[in-house]
């Protein structure tokens, strides 16, 4: 009875063995390599499939996403025979699992060989300045080779990046020199466009203002004139509407006379002819018939000085 119990365990186990080998559930986005007696018979996609137990086998599973793969820097030497260290990230995407299976033995190892080779030979035709400054050239040359060559393995580049591109330590530092010095001329170049254009500025500025202020003295001039002349016409005007007689003439002339004399260095003044004339019509006012005033010379223009003695 025992033996019986332990058959029928036995072929439990198996049966539920079988089940297992027998169902097969494929994850979204994977696929599964089955080979039967060690060839190859069909892909397993995504969902559940059935295979014959213990003669089916699953030979590879394989990620169909994207995948991103980075490599370590590699040593590139330049045109101008300069070594560069170059690190390049590959996007790829599985696109064909039985070629990827049976056509190369491991994709990522020959991409990445592949992607070494690729790039010395394009980086061997630039200079570094030319390689520092073309990395979309380089990305899209080595995607078009790397396309091509794995083609014929189920998988397809989607996408090639140059993460870094360092040149030697001599290099790098020439290369900071030339940049301080550009940065360095480059602000000399402004410095001396802004003293430049305030100069300008100010010698603009300044020559508004001559101008502002001669058109101002001018104006200003101008008006003095006019005022002045104003003033004259008014007093005439007064003068004449007046008509003012001998006797007012000559009041006024003898008016002026101290005036004439003010002034400590005043040595010598001049009595104009015209107060003569007007002394004499003073003197008629006042009643002498000679026509003269006491200590007044009339005889035309006289000149005396003040610290000489009086001329008899």
């Amino acid at each position: 009875m025992s033996a019986v119990i332990i058959v029928l365990i036995i072929l439990v186990v198996l049966v539920f063995i079988a089940l297992i080998k027998t169902i097969q559930v494929i994850p979204q986005a994977s696929a599964a390599i089955v080979e039967r007696f060690g060839r190859y018979t069909r892909t397993l996609n995504a969902g559940l499939n059935i295979v014959v137990p213990f003669i089916d086998s699953i030979r590879n599973r394989i990620d169909l996403r994207e995948q991103v793969v980075p490599f370590p820097p590699q040593p590139v030497i330049t045109q101008d025979n300069l070594v560069v260290n170059i690190d390049t990230v590959i996007y790829y995407q599985v696109t064909d699992a039985r070629a990827a299976t049976y056509e190369v033995a491991s994709y990522i190892q020959a991409i990445e060989q592949l992607t070494v080779t690729t790039l010395r030979n394009i980086i061997g035709g630039m200079d570094l300045e030319r390689t520092l400054t073309s990395r979309e050239e380089i990305n899209a040359a080595l995607r078009g080779v790397l396309d091509e060559a794995t083609g014929k393995w189920g998988i397809r580049v989607n996408r090639v990046e140059l993460k870094a591109i360092e040149p030697p330590t001599s290099i790098q530092d020439s290369m900071e020199k030339q940049m301080r010095a550009e940065r360095d001329k480059r602000a000399a170049i402004l410095t001396a466009e802004g003293t430049r254009q305030s100069a300008i500025l100010t010698a603009e500025g300044e020559k508004q203002s001559a101008i502002l202020r001669a058109e101002g003295e001018s104006k200003a001039a101008a008006l003095r004139a006019e005022g002045e002349a104003q003033a004259v016409r008014t007093v005439f005007e007064a003068i004449h509407a007046g008509d003012p007689d001998q006797k007012l003439l000559s009041y006024q002339y003898l008016q002026m006379l101290p005036k004439i004399a003010e002034g400590d260095a005043n040595k010598l003044w001049i009595v104009p002819s015209e107060i003569g004339d007007a002394l004499k019509g003073l003197s008629g006012a006042f009643g002498n018939k000679d026509g003269s005033v006491p200590g007044f010379n009339t005889g035309g223009v006289g000149a005396q000085r003040r610290d000489e003695p009086p001329v008899d």
